[in-house]
Parts: C-alpha cells; sequence; structure tokens
C-alpha cells in the first residue's frame, strides 16, 4: 500500500481500480513545505453515473445481509486500517500538516474507534420492533453520496462510511481535494478487507463537478456532506429539488463559558489546547472564551503563558504541537481576519497577523489570543477555522448565556463551574449540539452535530445510524 500512496491514476468503482473518464488531476501539497507531494483523478459526471450504477447494484444484496455478516464485514475494514495506521498517519501529516502527535492518536485512532463502535452496536440494535398492533421496520435509505472534508479527512469519512454502511447503504465518498490520499488508503483497506463489490466506490475531484454531482444524481437517495455553511446551503438547495435526504455538518463559533466559582485556570488552559489543536482548524474549536468582566486580565494572563507552549514547527517532529494551515489561500483569510482585531478594540494577548519566527516555508499561522473582545467583533463572530481564541467578558449569567446562543451556529461548547448541577444546568440552555462539562472528554458513542446554522442531523453511535434509516410500520 505504502508504494502507491503518491501517485493514483485510478478509482475504486465496483470493488475494483479502474480508469477515470477523464485526464484531469489534482495536486496534493505537503502545507508545511509547499511541496507537491501526490496527484490523483479529477473525475467527472461520468465517473459519478459509473459509482452510483455500481452502488445501486450492490444494494439490495448489502441490505438484505444479516447485521451480524455487516458487522463482521466492519470489523474486517477495522482491523485492515488498523494494520496501516502508521502508514495512515503519516500520510496525513504530510498531506493536512497534522503534527505527527496527534495524527495517530485523533485522526487514525478514533476512525478506528468508529468504527469498532458500529461492529459492537450491530450485535444489539434492533431494526424492528412492535408498537402497539404495528410492527415498525428500520430500513436503509439507499445509496449515499459522502463528501468528507479536509479538516479531519479520514475521520469523517469513516464516520460516514461506517455508519452508512452498518445501516445497510451503500456509499460513494468524494474525498476533500485537498486532503484526497488518505482515501485511496482506505479504498485500499476496503479492498483488502473483502467488502462485497459496489458496497464502497471511491470518486475524488472538486466540489463543483463531482460533489455537484452527486448531490443531483437522481439515483443518490441520501448526501452526507460535512464542511462550509455556504456548501451545505448549495447541497441542500440541491437535495431539497429532489426531496432528498441530507446530513449537513457545518460550521461552528462555539464558547467556552467559565461561570464564577469555577476552576479558571483549568478552563483557560484546556480551552487553548482546545482551540489549538489541528492548528485551530476544527469547527467544533471552542474559539470564545466567555469569562467575568472582574477576570479578564487574569484569564489573559493564563492564556498567555498556555499559548507560549504552542510554537509552530515541523509537523514530523515529535516535539510540534501546531503545524501549519492547510492552504495559502486559507493562511491569507485567517491572517485578514487577525488584523481586525486590534482596530476593533480588542487587546492582543499573543501571537499576531505576523508571519512566525524562522519559518520561510510552510502555510503558517501564530497561535494568537485576544482579550477584552466585543461580543459582535468580526472575531467573535465569524468562523475564522484557524488558532484564534477571543476572550470576551460578561457582567453575569444571563449575560453569558445570551453572549453563548449569540451567533448564527451552534456546534460545540463547553462549561465550566464549581460544581456538575451548576455546569449542566447553564448547559441546558445552550442552544448548541454538544456540550463538555468540566472537561467531559469526545465520545464517539454520543450523537455530535449542530443547532441553527451549523447543520441537520447527527454523526456517532445509535443517532449516526438512524440517519441512514428509513422507517416502514406493518400495521397488524
Amino acid at each position: 500500500m505504502e508504494a502507491s500512496l503518491r501517485r493514483h491514476d485510478t478509482i475504486y468503482v465496483g470493488g475494483e481500480w479502474i480508469k477515470p473518464s477523464t485526464t484531469d488531476t489534482i495536486e496534493v501539497i505537503n502545507p508545511a513545505t509547499e511541496q507537491v507531494i501526490g496527484v490523483v483523478p479529477a473525475g467527472g459526471p461520468e465517473d459519478v453515473d459509473a459509482a452510483v450504477a455500481a452502488a445501486r447494484g450492490a444494494a439490495d444484496e448489502w441490505a438484505a445481509t444479516p447485521p451480524d455478516k455487516r458487522a463482521a464485514h466492519l470489523a474486517e475494514l477495522r482491523d485492515a486500517l488498523n494494520a496501516h495506521r502508521r502508514t495512515a498517519a503519516m500520510l496525513i501529516t504530510s498531506e493536512l500538516g497534522a503534527p505527527v502527535r496527534i495524527a495517530d492518536r485523533i485522526h487514525v485512532g478514533t476512525p478506528v474507534q468508529v468504527l469498532d463502535s458500529y461492529v459492537d452496536l450491530l450485535a444489539t440494535y434492533e431494526f424492528q420492533e412492535r408498537i402497539g398492533h404495528s410492527l415498525v421496520l428500520s430500513e436503509p435509505v439507499g445509496i449515499v453520496g459522502a463528501i468528507a472534508p479536509w479538516n479531519y479527512p479520514l475521520h469523517q469519512a469513516v464516520a460516514k462510511v461506517a455508519a452508512a454502511l452498518a445501516a445497510g447503504c451503500t456509499v460513494v465518498l468524494k474525498p476533500a481535494e485537498e486532503t484526497p490520499l488518505n482515501a485511496f488508503l482506505l479504498a485500499e483497506a476496503v479492498h483488502e478487507a473483502g467488502l462485497p463489490a459496489g458496497v464502497f466506490n471511491l470518486v475524488p475531484g472538486t466540489g463543483e463537478v463531482v460533489g455537484e454531482a452527486l448531490s443531483a444524481h437522481e439515483s443518490v437517495d441520501m448526501v452526507s456532506f460535512t464542511g462550509s455553511t455556504a456548501v451545505g446551503k448549495r447541497i441542500g438547495e440541491v437535495a431539497g429539488a429532489q426531496i432528498k435526504r441530507v446530513s449537513l455538518e457545518l460550521g461552528g463559533k462555539s464558547a467556552s463559558v467559565a461561570l464564577p466559582g469555577g476552576d479558571l485556570a483549568t478552563a483557560v488552559k484546556v480551552t487553548v489546547a482546545n482551540v489549538m489543536l489541528n492548528s485551530g482548524q476544527t469547527c467544533s474549536a471552542w474559539t470564545r472564551l466567555l469569562v467575568p468582566n472582574d477576570r479578564m486580565d487574569e484569564a489573559a494572563d493564563i492564556a498567555r503563558s498556555v499559548v507560549a507552549r504552542y510554537t509552530c514547527g515541523d509537523p514530523l517532529d515529535p516535539e510540534t504541537r501546531m503545524g501549519p494551515l492547510v492552504s495559502e489561500a486559507l493562511r491569507t483569510r485567517v491572517r485578514r481576519e487577525i488584523s481586525t482585531g486590534a482596530p476593533q478594540g480588542a487587546e492582543l494577548v499573543a501571537g499576531g497577523a505576523e508571519p512566525p519566527d524562522g519559518l520561510d516555508r510552510g502555510f503558517y499561522v501564530r497561535p494568537t489570543v485576544f482579550s477584552h473582545v466585543r461580543p459582535d467583533a468580526t472575531i467573535a463572530v465569524e468562523e475564522i477555522f484557524g488558532p484564534v481564541l477571543s476572550i470576551i467578558g460578561y457582567a453575569d449569567r444571563d449575560e453569558a448565556l445570551w453572549i453563548a446562543n449569540g451567533t448564527e451556529y451552534g456546534l460545540s461548547g463547553a462549561v465550566w463551574a464549581a460544581d456538575q448541577d451548576s455546569a449542566v444546568a447553564f448547559a441546558r440552555q445552550m442552544r448548541t449540539g454538544q456540550v463538555d462539562i468540566n472537561g467531559g472528554k469526545f465520545n464517539v458513542l454520543a450523537p455530535f452535530g449542530g443547532f441553527k446554522r451549523s447543520g441537520i442531523g447527527r454523526e456517532f453511535g445509535r443517532h449516526g445510524l438512524e440517519e441512514f434509516l428509513e422507517y416502514k410500520s406493518l400495521q397488524l
């Protein structure tokens, strides 16, 4: 598998590696070196047609496969992917710029864990139940177009593929243009695992061509997309015209709320770590830290000390905690957003728009913290998608809640309080899809997704499985 990681001239359709219909290609750039590290095909509408036809041809048999047999296939896929775990981690480091210290644990380890969770779920999940005099059947929605993002490319692809396959659906996967190489590794793992031909198909390409063709295809029953709110809106429009099921995991501008009496030092430390993870390229990052007005300076001092440990560097160095952003275009946009902070009244605590010292190559941005940020400032309301934290003050609990809920997004969040009951009471009033309570950890069995413009639907666990099911009632 390692020998084929850099240049690909085929796509995976119907259980075979075949030539695409076009000669167009996509170059993959290492964001740390700015060098081309791979080339993949840029598929066209004809390739989407072929992949969808293969998925349709395999759909009935896969849907009729008993859950324990589907679980066995997913277990084989889990093991095949885990066998190439080191290769996958190094690949994601090279195409995304993720530091090696998180590439294995998060970018590859979590997808393996997700696959394992669906193997276990299929052992207990009931695809039919009696409700009064009715027999209610849970049936797969059909053919799924899965469109994955670049920021957690393997993780988000597996989240969609594993749940859809567990539900009995067949899949056509379109990886992001920026990070497609890991998807080829996933396809090779699928092939090694011996999944039936046509159950999983891979068509790389641009969003404008392959993504649009998948979303608009009349034989695709559902589109599962993770990415920007703007693209999600377009997919919703296209799918809505066909009354097609969609699952959209979109943007975020999440709040980490330090309530009076809580452990402020821990709240600041963990929030900074959350924002700087993956160089800030995380949709669920807590990019707004809300603190009592009278503790603003204390929070800023703690943040300054913590963020100093997040120096930019070579992602291949095990000591590096901050790699580059994925592209030059994103770096330019993030620096532009940072430059709006001071003119709008915010105080720069650390970082800034200037390039990091000593890094002549790579799409790096300084880890940046602002304090005294107005709730309506650009850096407080727009999803920057870079390593930028805004510290915002509040007068009382009601204002903290108003600020926390005061954006168009509602994906994630955190609450820090003196006791769990107080934190939970506040979290219940937050309009967001998940909230970490006093440092609670991510759970692949719990539903993940957003309120408001952060999306539609949920991923992971039972709730993620049920996104891919239709329900049929038999009145007996």
